[in-house]
């Protein structure tokens, strides 16, 4: 059986509608802050690829409106799943644009769990997308995903985190925070994203790093998103360093 969803949201953002849309409808631009790794093809019925681990999920541009409107799909699953997604820039006066953001479709059995992963996770990502536009505006970005699946519980994983951290127990945003990653610099910058028991962000000079806890219901999964703006850093190299990192964490 489907269930019939919708998702609003919205933000405004120290950016000009072309520096918003260049964020939201192009490879690199949604690289900058989204899940994974992106390709859009540009206009109507051109194709999007999102790319997580070995896993990629094709759309279709339904509405192509620069600096406006940009609108895609993705097909319709034999139980009748599918999922779209609209964006909508207003141009703000001081060069400030509001982006309002539609995520709608039909859900499968599991509906309940997936909808509150989607409201949870858009919060994160579109206040990632605020920091790029305004601390790295431009910038191209080496994607990081890594994940550990059956992971322990949210409590014991947190308090791992905070403790390779420097954390206290109660965090709030811009907390400095500080991580040694072995063959990466060290992580030195303030957290920005305090969602627990959800998820965590850091920002640093040079880039964003996100964790992300998936909790009980989607199988105790940790996920890491970070996107990575120093120039002569590896993006494999990078990646397999986080990964070997995160595999290795001792939780207790």
């Amino acid at each position: 059986m489907t269930h019939e969803f919708e998702v609003r949201k919205e933000v405004t953002l120290d950016a000009t509608p072309d520096q918003v849309w260049a964020a939201i409808a192009t490879g690199p631009g949604i690289d900058a802050w989204y899940m994974g790794r992106s390709e859009l093809e540009p206009g109507v019925g051109g194709t999007g690829r999102l790319t997580l681990g070995r896993q990629t999920e094709e759309s279709t541009v339904t509405s192509w409106e620069p600096q406006r409107r940009l609108a895609y799909q993705t097909p319709e699953n034999p139980d009748g799943t599918f999922m779209a997604i609209e964006y909508r820039i207003e141009e703000r006066d001081g060069g400030r644009a509001v982006l309002r953001l539609v995520h709608s479709g039909f859900l499968g059995d599991d509906w309940e769990t997936e909808y509150e992963a989607m409201t949870i996770g858009w919060d994160m990502y579109l206040g990632k997308l605020a920091e790029y536009l305004t601390y790295f505006p431009g910038r191209t970005a080496k994607v990081v995903f890594a994940v550990r699946p059956q992971a322990p519980s949210r409590e014991r994983t947190w308090e791992a985190l905070k403790k390779e951290f420097g954390l206290p127990g109660e965090v709030t945003e811009g907390d400095a925070a500080q991580l040694a990653i072995a063959g990466l610099p060290p992580i030195e910058g303030v957290v920005d994203f305090q969602g627990l028991p959800d998820a965590l962000g850091v920002r640093t000079e040079d880039g964003m790093y996100r964790f992300i806890h998936s909790g009980p219901k989607r199988g105790n999964v940790i996920i890491l998103g970070h996107h990575v703006f120093a120039e002569d850093a590896d993006e494999k190299e990078t990646e397999r360093a986080w990964q070997s990192w995160l595999a290795n964490l001792s939780i207790a």
